[in-house]
């Protein structure tokens, strides 16, 4: 077949703390071995993509320009991230679309002229090239759409739940639980019979997510919220939480609940319950500080999760396991839902930046390269 060129978005942070994202030509080799290009049909705008694609940069006042935007990225972001200036960077964590050339491998040779998702972090492009051993074919009849976010939310709610196995809890809370994520925990978690308290963020949501049949939904900006928070960790007995958010004070609000139902009855002790409460950050929707007012004892821990950290320590047999349930249940347990499609060149307007990147529930996007 001979080299491919392609329109790809690059992300590349100037010395001078200037952020320019653009659309360029990107000459793509023939594969070889275990490599296949694929001609992207769809790729979803996740989260984890932003933080690579604009971070904290200025993107209210940037320069907007055919398929380009400069922005201003401020000193301390600029100085933590020293070891990607200069560079131009691929984004796209995820996506789906069709083998159209293959290595002489014959794991590649099998994808050829197949529609397939895969996760080779460069998917904000017309053509990408990924390792055929990971990428998973569709499902006969699944559309390039149905499969593009078949990855990053499904693996990531699944991996909460075997998460909560390993660590020895019995049921979950999660905030900002109206994502698309969330709706797929909810379900993974109404299918394997887990207690999940879901915490949102207006009224909006609480009954978007009892119209999917929650049992524990709860508005954090409701004055009865903490009441009933300690309602339904007492019903549930969750003592292990997933949170997008990072910032604030909620988590901490979560395990001092915690430790409150643990410590009804119990007799006086001044570390605190022998309750266990474990809390993992997974996102930055807020970028401000994590506050913590330690009410809560001393057994407990707060950290980070993230996928791909968690697929090396489960080992391949068990995300072979998870990976089978995903495409067995691609349309049904993980559907993904798109307020908007749109192209590459319309991906970098104002309009479409401020939007997708503002991270608001329910306008998720999903980006048609071709």
């Amino acid at each position: 077949m001979g080299d491919t060129s392609g329109l790809q978005i690059l992300s590349t942070l100037g010395e001078d703390g200037r952020l320019t994202v653009e659309l360029a030509e990107r000459i793509l080799h023939e594969p070889a071995g275990h490599e296949v290009l694929v001609r992207v049909e769809a790729a979803p705008i996740n989260p984890s993509d932003l933080g690579l694609l604009f971070g904290p940069a200025d993107v209210e006042n940037a320069e907007y320009g055919d398929g380009r935007l400069v922005a201003v990225m401020p000193d301390a972001a600029r100085r933590a991230m020293q070891a990607r200036v200069g560079q131009p960077m691929p984004v796209g964590n995820e996506g789906a679309g069709t083998v159209v050339a293959a290595g002489d491998a014959p794991e590649a040779q099998a994808l050829l002229g197949k529609k397939v998702t895969c996760v080779p972090g460069a998917m904000f492009a017309q053509y990408a090239m990924a390792d055929a051993r990971a990428c998973l074919p569709l499902p006969d009849g699944a559309t390039a759409e149905q499969g593009a976010a078949a990855f990053v939310n499904p693996l990531t709610a699944l991996g909460f739940v075997e998460t909560m196995r390993r660590d020895g809890h019995s049921a979950i809370v999660h905030t900002a639980a109206a994502s698309n994520l969330g709706q797929m925990l909810l379900r993974i978690c109404q299918e394997d019979g887990v207690p999940l308290v879901n915490i949102v963020r207006n009224s909006a949501q609480v009954e978007l997510l009892k119209g999917l049949g929650a049992e524990y939904v709860l508005d954090s900006t409701s004055p009865d919220y903490s009441v009933e928070l300690n309602s339904a960790l007492k019903a549930t007995g969750a003592t292990l939480a997933f949170d997008p958010i990072g910032g604030g004070k909620q988590l901490s609000q979560i395990l001092a609940a915690m430790e409150q139902v643990a410590s009804e009855g119990a007799p006086y002790n001044r570390y605190g319950s022998d309750t266990f409460k474990q809390a993992y950050i997974y996102g930055s929707l807020d970028l401000g500080p994590t506050v913590i007012n330690r009410s809560f004892g001393f057994n407990w821990q707060l950290g980070g999760w993230l996928l791909f950290p968690f697929m090396t320590r489960v080992g391949p047999e068990v995300m072979a396991a998870l990976r089978q349930r995903v495409m067995d249940n691609l349309t049904t347990t993980f559907a993904s839902h798109y307020s908007t499609r749109i192209s590459l060149k319309d991906a970098l307007t104002k309009d479409a930046v401020l939007t997708y990147n503002a991270r608001r529930t329910g306008e998720k996007y999903l980006l048609i390269p071709n």
